[in-house]
């Protein structure tokens, strides 16, 4: 159970860190999904802050400070629970299987670090 904790929190930390540096360098795709969601491209830096405060809370969890990885686990999925009901709420479907993967992604995180 470990060595399955240890790897689905590394992938995670790489997702979260890699999606909040491609908000902070306004990606073309995150412009035009923002856009389409009705997301202002001016709460990219902010997004961007909680999705790397994330990573970076993860990491320290996995690193031996277990509560702050599960209160990052735990802002993670809320965070990504927002972002498929954005792509919901505006009937943007075609790509919600990102934003719920991240939620996936996160959340099995959460049930493992819950579990070690």
């Amino acid at each position: 159970m470990y060595t399955a904790y240890v790897v689905v929190t590394v992938v995670a930390i790489a997702a979260n860190a890699g999606i909040a540096v491609a908000d902070l360098l306004r990606a073309r795709f995150v412009l035009a999904n923002s856009a389409e969601v009705k997301v202002p491209a001016s709460w990219l830096p902010w997004l961007a802050a909680l999705k790397g405060a994330g990573a970076a809370g993860l990491l320290v969890g996995l690193l031996g400070f277990r509560p702050l990885g599960i209160a990052a686990a735990v802002g993670l999925v809320l965070f990504f629970v927002g972002a498929v009901t954005a792509h919901v709420r505006a009937r943007v479907f075609h790509n919600i299987a990102f934003p719920a993967g991240y939620l996936a992604l996160n959340a099995t995180a959460l049930a493992l670090v819950s579990a070690v």
